[in-house]
């Protein structure tokens, strides 16, 4: 749909007189882009709670709400370096949309480095800018494709993260719900998106165009402060329940005794039960730090603590549909700790081969 809005508004631009785009529309955008930052920096201050997303795209749209501002004082003294159409080719000019791009890229990157996240390391990532325009300015070469090229690896960057991040979140949780990558793919095609109207705009000479950029990357904007603001940090919920891992001093290796004691545990008290049940809950009976439990339950049981969990919760559901077979597969997800029908259906799938329903006909009295 995005990609059809795109299409539709980069043909009606060109009904935008020129004239009245550069005296009017231009300045109102940029306006109106300032506006949108500064409420969503208003929202993530208003909502901090500590949380390191928040803050960091709070900042985020400060700068960028300030740049706009001073987009529309350079419009008003009709001493705008930053022209659209053919000029926009310019060097200097990607170079300032790729500042733009990391500062898109700065969510996801934090997102996916669960507690990892520091303002310095990632300013590295500037670096190259810096040496780019360094070069650009002192030598005549022009380094346009070169470029052209920083976006696609600052994506590439947060992209080969992303097994590392689903597997750090399948060693601590039980539910991938709302924090699986899935999210990321769909962000990222956003983002490609906007640098596609941009690399339009650089071969276009119709300065109207430059609309289409605008309203889409407010839409940008717009929804990832929603995001940020709605969407729960996997980190924050880990952090917010475990104790201080400094403090706990890691036992000699008594897998045996930790597996019967846990065992126990979970036959007698079934927490996996519970939606939000995750690896620190395990300290109820294990006083192990995070990391420590991760590879216990690597090497007892042979697989992650999302996968132990969740064949806990299929084991339980096939129990549940033999002994109560007149349930709706909606109860029996509630049931055994899935967080929806869906949930349940797409596990049972992957760990039978078969759906809940074909399942029960199949298996109706074993």
């Amino acid at each position: 749909m995005l990609s059809v809005l795109i299409i539709a508004s980069t043909f009606l631009s060109r009904l935008i007189p020129e004239e009245f785009f550069d005296t009017f529309l231009n300045p109102a955008l940029s306006f109106a882009f300032a506006i949108i930052c500064f409420f969503g920096a208003a929202q993530c201050i208003r909502h901090l709670e500590n949380n390191r997303i928040r803050k960091t795209w709070a900042i985020i749209l400060i700068l960028w709400g300030g740049w706009e501002l001073v987009m529309v004082a350079l419009f008003k003294s009709a001493s705008n370096p930053f022209q659209v159409g053919n000029e926009i080719m310019e060097s200097g000019s990607m170079l300032a949309a790729c500042v733009f791009a990391w500062m898109l890229l700065i969510y996801p990157s934090i997102s996916i480095r669960p507690g990892k996240f520091n303002w310095g390391r990632d300013a590295l990532f500037l670096l190259p800018l810096l040496v780019l325009g360094g070069i650009d300015y002192l030598l005549p070469v022009d380094l346009r494709i070169i470029i052209a090229l920083y976006p696609i690896g600052l994506m590439w960057v947060v992209f080969r993260n992303i097994r590392t991040y689903r597997q750090w979140c399948e060693e601590n949780f039980s539910t991938l719900d709302n924090i699986d990558a899935q999210w990321i793919v769909r962000y990222m095609v956003m983002i490609i998106l906007a640098g596609l109207v941009f690399y339009y705009l650089c071969v276009s000479d119709d300065p109207a165009r430059a609309f289409t950029q605008q309203w889409y990357l407010m839409f940008v904007l717009c929804y990832t402060t929603d995001q940020v603001l709605h969407r729960p940090d996997p980190w924050e919920r880990l952090h917010s329940t475990a104790v201080e891992e400094e403090k706990v001093e890691e036992p000699d290796p008594a897998y045996a005794a930790y597996r019967a004691t846990l065992d126990a545990w979970i036959e007698n008290e079934k927490p996996y039960l519970n939606p939000d049940f995750q690896l620190t809950d395990l300290r109820q009976v294990l006083p192990l730090n995070r990391s420590y439990l991760s590879r216990f339950i690597n090497s007892a049981y042979g697989c992650s603590f999302y996968q132990w969990v969740n064949d806990l919760r299929i084991k339980e559901a096939k129990r549940m549909m033999r002994e109560q077979p007149e349930l709706k597969i909606q109860d029996v997800a509630e049931r055994c700790g899935f967080s929806n029908q869906k949930v349940l259906w797409r596990t049972f799938v992957n760990e039978t081969g078969m759906s809940p329903s074909e399942w029960k006909a199949k298996f109706p009295n074993t």
